[in-house]
């Protein structure tokens, strides 16, 4: 059955970013601050996440709505066990024709084999510094770039598609800009520049901290000269750019100097399954209470739909225009990102 739905602006849904986990053996400062996710922190009990048979049942009926890509998120999605069970069912759904997953990657070398063996297409890999000891400090909890080079190592020699994520945020790692861009034009890899982004409530956002994506552009044309290239697919959230003289390309995710909300198709589930419908949001749906609370699949496709049909988020659309914004947020490291 193909039920496609468009929201009120629309847009189709093509993406679901599922987070499985709420963990992560990484403290980022723009994520999981290390003085707010403490030891004592108390992380979701096992029984309050989705079982991969609930998220099964729910990628099936998203299938049906056109979704065509999946995104495992976390957390660190790594930490929870037996990932790879859960991208070989999502493989076998009818219409799910991409598989990704974003990582740290520092438990990649171990899995990659076998997560591509499972179906899984490809990673995104954050890395917000070249250097060690920027690195160390980014990551909150001291890890060298080794392991996170490994990883990417052992994702390339699996045959995983690749791309790098970069979050860019003043008197952190600004710095790292021109050092990130030239190691990884070496490798081929694809690298994208994040603009640090106001989610949640937690990580001391505020608009000087922010590099613009006009800003990162400048830099690396000066050294690396970039020319503009097209979008790959209507909804891609990166813009684009191809080194001049051919070897390979980096990409900038700006959603705080240039909203894109316009052609956004992703939803988001939490591990608790709660569904959001833009990474701004403060409230979701809770689909986990009505899973378990036996809704049938008729049911559950029919609230579903209304959700989408409703939906008319554009948040970062909102707040260029100046409009007042949410005091309260979603976290990160709760929706993934």
């Amino acid at each position: 059955m193909d039920s496609r739905i468009i929201d009120r602006l629309g847009r189709p849904i093509k993406d679901l970013r599922i987070s499985v986990i709420d963990k992560c053996n990484f403290r980022c400062s723009y994520c999981m601050p290390a003085e707010i996710f403490g030891p004592d922190y108390l992380f979701m009990p096992e029984k309050e996440r989705l079982s991969f048979d609930e998220i099964i049942r729910l990628v099936h009926i998203f299938a049906q709505f056109g979704v065509e890509k999946i995104r495992l998120t976390g957390g660190e999605p790594l930490l929870r066990k037996d990932l790879d069970v859960l991208i070989r069912r999502i493989r076998e759904i009818d219409g799910i024709k991409d598989i990704a997953l974003t990582t740290n990657a520092v438990m990649l070398v171990k899995q990659a084999e076998k997560l591509k063996a499972s179906g899984l297409d490809r990673v995104n890999i954050s890395l917000d510094a070249i250097e060690d000891e920027v690195f160390k400090k980014t990551n909150g909890r001291g890890v060298h770039t080794d392991p996170v080079l490994r990883g990417i190592e052992a994702a390339r020699k699996a045959g995983l598609g690749i791309k790098i994520n970069m979050v860019v945020k003043k008197g952190m790692n600004e710095d790292q800009i021109l050092p990130m861009a030239r190691y990884f034009k070496k490798t081929a890899d694809n690298l994208r520049f994040i603009e640090f982004m106001e989610v949640g409530n937690h990580n001391g956002w505020n608009m000087d901290a922010v590099v613009s994506k006009k800003a990162i552009v400048d830099a690396i044309h000066e050294e690396m000269p970039l020319i503009p290239a097209e979008a790959n697919y209507y909804g891609e959230v990166a813009s684009r750019y191809q080194y001049e003289d051919g070897a390979g390309e980096i990409g900038i995710i700006s959603s705080v100097t240039e909203a894109f909300c316009s052609s956004c198709t992703r939803a988001r589930l939490s591990a608790d399954g709660q569904l959001y419908t833009c990474l701004f949001a403060d409230s979701g749906y809770d689909l986990r209470g009505r899973l378990r609370e036996d809704w049938s699949d008729e049911d559950l496709t029919d609230y579903l739909m209304a959700v989408w049909e409703g939906r008319a988020d554009q948040y970062s659309a909102d707040r260029a225009r100046g409009k007042p914004m949410k005091e309260r947020k979603i976290e990160m490291s709760y929706i993934g990102g």
